[in-house]
Formats: structure tokens, C-alpha cells, sequence
């Protein structure tokens, strides 16, 4: 719910650069780029900062897909960043991946022969 909020309030912040720029002053360049400012700064905060946020602490939404032939097993939190384990039975590899804040600093961590209790 907060994550549409926020795309709210920011769709809200374009439309009045446009209605009060554009049309009450007149300067429909001035306008547009003021509110294609304000869209992207919104999504570069939204992405780089504000989504695992939204997330973790108050119910926002995300998805991940678990890459093909794998198995997923199983995620926690680490301080802000979302950790997602994985099992690749073709290689017999359980796969640690690391979801941190706009994808920067992911860490990765293989076991080799991780053999888990796994359903056949």
C-alpha cells in the first residue's frame, strides 16, 4: 500500500508542475521539464533507496523470480538487504543471492554439494 502512495504523491508532484508551471505561468517547456525532473528523481529514489525500505518495513511490494531449474528454499533480511537462497539440483548447488538497495552491492554465495531436503 505505501509503494502506491508514493507513486501517487509523485504522480500528484507532476501534475501540479505542470498545472502551475505550465498553465498558470504559462512556460510549457519550463513545465515539462520540471515535471520530467520530478519523475525521474522519483523513480531513482524509489529504486536506489526507498523500495526495500518500503518493503521490509512497511508492507510494499517486490518481486524476484527465481532463475529457471532452480528451486527456492528460502529468504531472510540482513540489516536492509534481502538474501534469497536457492537450490540448482542439476549442479547440486545451493545459491545465496544478495537483493540490496538499487542492485548496487550484491553478494553471492555458492555451497557446492548442499544436498538439502528437498521434495523429489
Amino acid at each position: 500500500m505505501i509503494t502506491y502512495l508514493y507513486w501517487a504523491l509523485i504522480i500528484g508532484l507532476v501534475i501540479s508542475a505542470v498545472l502551475l508551471v505550465g498553465i498558470k505561468m504559462n512556460k510549457h517547456m519550463a513545465a515539462l521539464i520540471s515535471a520530467a525532473v520530478i519523475l525521474a528523481s522519483g523513480w531513482a529514489a524509489y529504486y536506489f533507496h526507498f523500495e526495500q525500505i518500503f518493503v521490509k518495513r512497511w508492507g510494499g511490494v517486490m518481486t524476484i523470480s527465481v532463475p529457471a531449474g532452480q528451486h527456492h528454499m528460502g529468504a531472510t533480511w540482513k540489516d536492509e538487504n534481502l538474501w534469497i537462497q536457492n537450490y540448482d539440483p542439476e549442479t547440486n548447488t545451493c545459491h545465496f543471492s544478495e537483493y540490496s538497495k538499487g542492485n548496487l552491492l550484491q553478494g553471492r554465495v555458492n555451497i557446492k554439494n548442499c544436498n538439502p531436503l528437498m521434495p523429489q
